[in-house]
Formats: C-alpha cells, sequence, structure tokens
C-alpha cells in the first residue's frame, strides 16, 4: 500500500473550484511513484467506436469526472476511507483513434501498462465497453499473465464474435480476452442479463465456456447468494469489476447508449459491488456513461459512487 492520499478540504477549496480530477485527487504526474507508490491509478478512454447503438459515450470520463467532485472518500456502509487507505492518482485520459477499435485498444494497452508499478490497480473510465479488454489486457500483463477472475455486471453478455465485420467493438471484448487467456471463464460470473437477443446463439460462447450467467430474474430470487459463493470460490484471486451501467434500470441510469428495461435501481447495484468487500480486485472498469442522454447528472453521478466503492471494497 503507498502513501495517503491529500485531497484539497472541500470546506476550504470549493468542490466547484481547480481542476477537475476523479475525486479531486492528485494528478499522476504530480505524484513520482518512485517515493509513493500509487495504488489505484484512474483513467479516462473516451471512445464509443464500438457501439452499436446511439454513440456519445466518448464524453463519459469527462461527465464521471465533473460529477465525483462531490463525491467523499469516506464510505459509511463500508466504514472505509479510500483516500486514508490508498494512494490514487489520475492519470487522464489515454490516447485514442476514434477510427479504429482495434488501434485503439493497442493505443490504450500501452498507455495503461505504463501507469505506475507493477502492483498498482487500474480503473478505467469509459467510452464504450470495448475498453474493458484493454484495460483488462493491461492489468494481464502488469500482473504476470495469470488468467483473472471477473465479475461483470451488464444487461447484455458481451461475447458475440463481430458485428458488422468488426470484432473489436463494444459486443465483443470478452470473447477476445477469454479467447486470448487474459480472463478464465470459468471464474467469471456475468450478473444482471435481461432483455433480448438476435438469437439464443448468443448465449452459447458464455455457457460452452463455463461462464457464470445471472439474469436479472435470477438474481432477484437467489442472485446475492450466487455471487457469494462465486467470492468464496474465487477468494484470494486477482478478480477484475467491470460494470456497464446499463446494468441499471435506465429509470435509474437513463445516460447509456444501450439501455435495456428492468435492470437494477442504483441502490440495489452499489448494494451488489458493495458485497464484494474482501474481493482481490485488482482492476476495475465503469463504461457506458452517455451524458447526452442523462438527466440531471443521475448517472455520472451513480457511475463516480461505484467507482468509490470499487475501490473501498
Amino acid at each position: 500500500m503507498g502513501k495517503q492520499t491529500v485531497l484539497p478540504s472541500g470546506r476550504v477549496q470549493p468542490r466547484f473550484a481547480g481542476i477537475c480530477t476523479f475525486l479531486r485527487v492528485p494528478r499522476l504526474s504530480d505524484v513520482t511513484p518512485a517515493n509513493s507508490p500509487v495504488d489505484w491509478a484512474i483513467y479516462g478512454v473516451p471512445f464509443d467506436g464500438g457501439v452499436t447503438f446511439r454513440p456519445g459515450a466518448r464524453f463519459g470520463p469527462r461527465a464521471v469526472r465533473d460529477a465525483s467532485q462531490y463525491i467523499k472518500p469516506y464510505s459509511i456502509e463500508l466504514g472505509v476511507n479510500v483516500a486514508e487507505r490508498w494512494s490514487v492518482a489520475d492519470a487522464g485520459d489515454a490516447p485514442v483513434l476514434p477510427y479504429s477499435c482495434k488501434e485503439t485498444m493497442e493505443s490504450v494497452v500501452r498507455f495503461a501498462r505504463g501507469l505506475g508499478d507493477v502492483q498498482t490497480r487500474l480503473l478505467a473510465i469509459g467510452g464504450d465497453h470495448s475498453i474493458a479488454y484493454a484495460n483488462m489486457r493491461a492489468v494481464w500483463e502488469k500482473r504476470g499473465k495469470k488468467a483473472l477472475a471477473v465479475v461483470h455486471f451488464d444487461a447484455h453478455m458481451d461475447t458475440v464474435d463481430s458485428v458488422w465485420g468488426e470484432k473489436w467493438g463494444h459486443a465483443s471484448p470478452f470473447i477476445r480476452a477469454i479467447e486470448e487467456g487474459i480472463v478464465d471463464p470459468k471464474a467469471m460470473i456475468s450478473i444482471g442479463i435481461r432483455g433480448t437477443l438476435n438469437t439464443a446463439a448468443d448465449l452459447d460462447f458464455a455457457k460452452q465456456h463455463g461462464v457464470t450467467i445471472v439474469t436479472m430474474d435470477e438474481w432477484r430470487r437467489n442472485g446475492a447468494a450466487t455471487l457469494a459463493a462465486f467470492v468464496a470460490r474465487t477468494k484470494g484471486r486477482e478478480t477484475y469489476l467491470t460494470f456497464d451501467v446499463d446494468a441499471v434500470d435506465p429509470a435509474f441510469a437513463p445516460g447509456t447508449g444501450t439501455p435495456v428495461a428492468g435492470g437494477f435501481t442504483s441502490a440495489e447495484a452499489l448494494a451488489a459491488v458493495r458485497s464484494l468487500r474482501g474481493t482481490n480486485l485488482v482492476g476495475a472498469d465503469i463504461v457506458e456513461v452517455l451524458p447526452d442522454r442523462d438527466v440531471s447528472e443521475i448517472t455520472a453521478m451513480l457511475a463516480a459512487q461505484l467507482m468509490l466503492d470499487v475501490m473501498a471494497v
């Protein structure tokens, strides 16, 4: 664990003033990793070239950072002060190539694996869900290429081989990561899956490779117990958390490009993430915030709160 994070006091410097970093943490360029190891490096990936419906998530990192200005570092529910527990820094945004999904993934991997040291955890703000592949790969490379366990919150499985001939879009990050050995599918759980599909075969890859699928209906019956059993089974294992905000019902998170009715409430989503307390999280992402479709910043605010809880977990 690195040194504590020094945050400006909201009672001295107003929260609407100063440089807009996530949670008002220092910029990574202002931290000397050799003298003060960074436990969590936060960075944005302003890319939505992989979307299959509404674009606009490229503006997500800015919106989430802005919404985070009022988020404080102490979690009442988890009893953890993130600023006291971890050294956290904002690394800015990864370079993206808006006309190419594959080249963007390669660019983000190069950027992210150079942040902090080998123990630094990476927390990416999307962008569309394609960016999860890049952050997972960077985490995997930094930590010795051991297959990661994954907790995946989403309305969609994102294991489609390709859409319109594109194999690196937001419908495909997990099939690519599983193919490359970055993710152990038998240690992956996908939670909140619901709605309609083009065909039932869209679930075949995940089922055949041993991914645990928890539909939203199943979650409401016994999903919390299923997740608890998964956490117990993977205890101590290096785990990656990926959270697509469309896991949340659009009544609570309208600012997303592929909304599906019947999802988590905000409170349920936060409680589900907090239930992962004690998990050995080594990386995470929050994706698919689309500010133009948001209402009073409620989706961006939820994403910012989820990020704080991820670090508190």
